[in-house]
Parts: C-alpha cells; structure tokens; sequence
C-alpha cells in the first residue's frame, strides 16, 4: 500500500464542503495491479491518499457531540459512532451533525466492546479512535495520520511528550499512570511517556497482527502493550487532553487501574502464538467482522 503526502492539485479549493470535495477527483498514476486513487485536500499545500475511519464510543452523549464534532476535520473518510444504548438522543444528535455518520448498535457493553465493534465497522485504511466527551481536539487528526503516512504502523498520543499536555488529571491518576506506564516500559521494552490514553491511531491492517480480547476501559493499555510485542513500529503523537464538557466520567481511578495492572501482569506470560491459538470471542468477531 503505497502511503505517501503529497502536495494539493494546482487549484485545490481547501475551503470546499465535504460534498463538493467528494465530487473533485485528482486521479494519480495507476500503479500495477491497481485501478485509480485519489487524493483527499487537507489544506491548499497538502494532500493523502488513505481513507481515514474516525471511531466514536458513545453513551449518552448528546450534549457533547456537537463540541467533538465541530473538530472533526471534514477530508477524513467515514466517521463510525458506537452507541451504547443511550437513552438519550445522542444517535439522532450525531446524524444531524454528521448525516452519512455510520451508526453501530453496541451488543455488549464496555469501552473495549464498543471500540471492537467499532473498528470491525470501519472501511478506511486509517482508523482513529476519538472519546465522545470533548476531551479530544479533532483538529490533532492530522497530527496522528502525517506519523502514519510518514512509516509508523501505531500513533499512540501522549499527554506527557513535549508539546502535549491535560487539563484533566488528578495528582493521584497522574502517578498512578506514572506507575504503570513504568512498569510497561520495563517488562516489555517500550519509551512510552504515557499509557492510559485513548486517543490513538493506527493502519487498519495492524487489527491482525493483534488480538482484541477486553472489554473496558483497559483495551487501550491492551493496545498498546500488543502493539509492542507485535513489533509493529509506534511513534507516540504530543495530544493535549481537555476537561470534559458535560457530564460526568465513568471512570474509577482505583477500579480501572487494578484492572490495568491485571492486563500488564497476565501478557507478561503470554506468548503471541498462544494468544492467536487461544483468541476470545470479541477478537473472533473482529476479524470476521461479525459485531453488530
């Protein structure tokens, strides 16, 4: 897959909608074995090929997804949004604001859950995972797909890498994801300056050569560890993370860490031919692409 920037066609207007984009078409040189691609205008100087699948877990969400939305750049491919039985009107909020948004019924319950039935609903090459409370500026998009695009396999943003940073982290989750990013580091050979973090990126065809097997909030720390077993090549990507807008989180800073370390301490032992003999159910569904 060829993945390459490359400037904007003479007379590219950046500023056209979505739609009037769709109907440009700047055809490239067919290359063996291909039929014709096309480039999609980021600004007046800048352009890519790969399609790029936003994924959007959602529970009751409505008040926020006007803020994310508002970010989204509108040269990405396809947005997907994960409603977890919502009872509010968060799915009617994301068709108004997005109208070809690709709506997944989530069956099971859970961040992880909802994050694999997700991707298993993405058709770009690119897939980036956004949280739904506003604490994500989608404006840093093209950050993670120019690391991409640019060789690495895995775009893990980080709130503690130079030029990042948080506006929602208590003393005691920053130590604790201080503590456990540590122990990553040293078990399996990582420089990560951050691990609890959700906003990441990643070619859609990393999705095997991992095993997506959790349900909670720990799938990102999952990733990240399988990511580096894998041996597939991660650039973290500098992310500042914003207070929630409205609402209020799911998260247990003592709850989800212990889960976290559990994770840690159990792929320690496992092999990666062993955890491709022994793959779970939602990591059958993913690559059957079986999730509803």
């Amino acid at each position: 897959m060829s993945s390459v920037l490359r400037p904007a066609a003479p007379g590219q207007d950046p500023s056209l909608s979505t739609a009037e984009r769709s109907a440009v078409r700047i055809p490239i040189q067919p290359t063996a074995g291909t039929a014709e691609s096309h480039y999609r205008p980021i600004s007046s100087h800048l352009a890519i090929t790969p399609p790029v699948s936003v994924v959007i877990p959602a529970m009751n969400e409505a008040e926020n997804l006007p803020y994310v939305f508002k970010t989204l750049p509108d040269w990405i491919h396809e947005v997907v949004l994960v409603d977890g039985n919502s009872t509010d009107n968060t799915v009617e909020v994301a068709r108004e604001l997005w109208p070809d948004v690709t709506v997944v019924k989530q069956a099971g319950k859970g961040k992880g859950d909802a994050l694999i039935s997700g991707f298993a609903a993405c058709t770009g090459d690119i897939i980036v995972m956004v949280d739904a409370d506003g604490s994500a500026d989608g404006n840093e998009i093209v950050s993670y797909v120019s690391a991409l695009v640019s060789g690495a396999d895995f775009a893990k943003g980080s709130r503690f890498a130079n030029g990042g940073g948080t506006d929602d982290m208590t003393f005691i989750r920053k130590l604790g994801n201080w503590a456990l990013c540590s122990v990553v580091n040293a078990k399996f050979g990582a420089r990560y300056t951050d691990l609890c973090y959700g906003y990441n990126a990643f070619w859609k065809h990393c999705l095997d050569e991992i095993t997506l097997d959790c349900t909670g909030f720990e799938i990102e720390t999952l990733m990240n560890i399988r990511v580096v077993k894998a041996g597939l090549r991660v650039q973290e990507v500098p992310s500042h993370e914003y207070n929630r807008i409205h609402g209020v989180s799911n998260l247990s800073a003592v709850r989800d860490g212990i889960r976290v370390l559990k994770v840690i301490l159990k792929e320690k032992g496992v092999t990666r031919a062993a955890r491709r003999r022994g793959a779970g159910t939602l990591g059958v569904r993913v690559a059957r692409g079986e999730t509803s």
